[in-house]
């Protein structure tokens, strides 16, 4: 059984500006997954940077309240909602609330470097 603890998993600035831990990846663990499990937190006011990766991504929100751009697309967000992202969509999330936006990262395949692309603004 594993059972992995939030402030146990370090925390890092991700390439797409979030504050994120990984709290489960295959390549971390020994684990036989297909898919990545990440924690972010993007700060009052602040955005994630515009990016794409070549897998899909859902994002289930956690508290907080936002706005997710996936392409031409703009919808707001809060907790209890879950976003799916398609594979090569250009996205980013901003918060546009008055406390962090937490949210859950799901990563079909297991997120790989070398699967995204950030984009400079």
């Amino acid at each position: 059984m594993l059972i992995q603890k939030l402030k146990a998993c370090a925390e890092f600035i991700a390439g797409d500006g979030t504050q994120l831990r990984e709290l489960l990846h295959p390549d971390k663990q020994r684990l036989e997954l297909g898919y990545s499990l990440a924690h972010a937190t993007v700060k009052i006011g602040q955005s994630s940077v515009l990016h794409s990766l070549t897998t899909s991504e859902v994002y289930y929100i956690l508290s907080g309240r936002g706005e997710m751009h996936i392409d031409d697309e703009k919808q707001l967000v809060e907790a209890g909602d879950a976003v799916y992202i398609p594979p090569n969509a250009k996205q980013f999330i901003h918060n546009s609330g008055t406390e962090p936006l937490v949210f859950i990262c799901i990563v079909d395949p297991a997120w790989r470097k070398e699967d995204e692309t950030v984009y400079e603004v």
